[in-house]
């Protein structure tokens, strides 16, 4: 199994809950430290060695186009795919496959959900699917509280102290998939894969998972938006001014 080069990214959604920023903007154009969403990841899946990318989009999506362009800028070469009427994610995944630069590619496909922002090494993750003859394979994060937690004294109740937005002992989805081309017809035309090929692969063996210990954030609500955005300028993986947007 070689070593992946095209993605799709999935850049449909409206976002209801991301309002004021998605009334007239898709998700995936949300600025997160001045720079869209798109922008991060464009940028990181061409230091992952990806040169094709295909853009599933929706909702607004002439302003990614204006934006990402031919994704010259970026590294990449772009292509994107419009849905006609909502397809769902799945739906959406299996609608852009046909925009691949190469659908019968022996590598995986890269796939994102367009409202992450992310920065772990595709490498590990690449080889592990190889290895274990994966269908899927999707990146999981670890779960952090949104929450403040109390320090307890079991046996008294007292408080001690608090731990804000600990790390549980939890892994979620983190919205980036490795995808053997093969397995593209297994998803629904119209609909969510993790409601159909997703539980059907996990029954059958063939779904797997890779642990990151990177960098990533989903982008989920207005909080998410100015947390990812001191992240960035404190972590140093802010962009610069040429992946600003431009009027």
């Amino acid at each position: 199994m070689e070593t992946p080069t095209q993605a799709i990214i999935l850049a449909g959604g409206q976002a209801t809950r991301m309002r004021p920023y998605t009334d007239d903007a898709p998700k995936a154009m949300v600025p997160v430290a001045d720079v869209p969403i798109i922008g991060y990841q464009l940028v990181w899946l061409a230091r992952q060695g990806i040169t094709d990318v295909v853009v599933s989009g929706g909702y607004r999506h002439e302003m990614i186009k204006h934006y990402a362009g031919d994704g010259a800028r970026f590294g990449v070469r772009l292509t994107y795919a419009i849905e006609s009427e909502p397809l769902g994610r799945g739906g959406a995944l299996k609608f852009a496959t046909a925009f691949l630069r190469d659908p019968a590619d022996r590598a995986p496909v890269a796939v994102l959900n367009g409202d992450i922002v992310t920065g772990f090494s595709f490498v590990e993750m690449a080889e592990r699917h190889r290895m274990r003859q994966a269908a899927v394979t999707i990146a999981l994060s670890q779960y952090r509280s949104n929450w403040g937690v109390a320090d307890l004294d079991e046996r008294t109740d007292r408080i001690f102290g608090f731990t804000q937005s600990p790390v549980l002992p939890y892994w979620i989805n983190a919205g980036v998939y490795l995808i053997d081309t093969r397995t593209f017809p297994l998803f629904p035309d119209k609909g969510d894969h993790e409601d159909s090929t997703f539980p059907e692969l996990a029954k059958d063996g063939r779904l797997f998972a890779h642990r990151i210990d990177g960098y990533w954030r989903g982008i989920d609500t207005v909080k998410d938006v100015i947390v990812a955005g001191e992240e960035a300028v404190r972590h140093g993986f802010a962009l610069g001014e040429e992946f600003r947007i431009t009027s």
